[in-house]
């Protein structure tokens, strides 16, 4: 299993079948024809997670919330698409939220991904495709 942290990465829709989470497949020999790359924000961190997208007038791509089963949208400002993955990132089921309310748990998902109302259907996200989900490579910190 893998393990996630904070930072951004990349939402792979229309991948090949076979096609895992590994995080060095993706655009190259793993992704199919067609398929759609979209940026993410990736909330692994207790305090990311419960930030999320509070605060924020939209999001440029979507941000992906894990581990994480249910969502809310108390305090947000705009409706978000809410796609629930189970661990092998497969979509277990899509649903848009209006500001103010409480997503039911989804007892196999493992991951969650937000993104603005009306994402998920233009990039193909729909129950039963499979997504990948890839961490940008940490950066080396500058020697002094």
């Amino acid at each position: 299993m893998r393990t996630w942290r904070d930072g951004d990465g990349t939402l792979t829709v229309g991948t090949a079948s076979g096609a895992g989470a590994g995080a060095g497949a993706g655009a190259g020999p793993g992704a199919a024809a067609g398929a759609r790359e979209v940026p993410l924000r990736i909330a692994a961190s207790y305090r990311a997670r419960t930030r999320g997208l509070l605060g924020r007038d939209g999001i440029e791509g979507a941000m992906m919330l894990t581990p994480c089963g249910s969502v809310h949208t108390f305090r947000m400002r705009f409706p978000i698409d809410v796609a629930y993955l189970d661990r092998k990132f497969r979509v277990l089921a899509v649903r848009t939220m209006k500001p103010g309310r409480l997503g039911l748990p989804r007892l196999r998902a493992r991951h969650v991904v937000e993104a603005e109302a009306g994402s998920m259907e233009r990039w193909g996200v729909r129950p039963g495709v499979r997504v990948e989900l890839r961490a940008a490579p940490a950066t080396a910190p500058e020697a002094r």
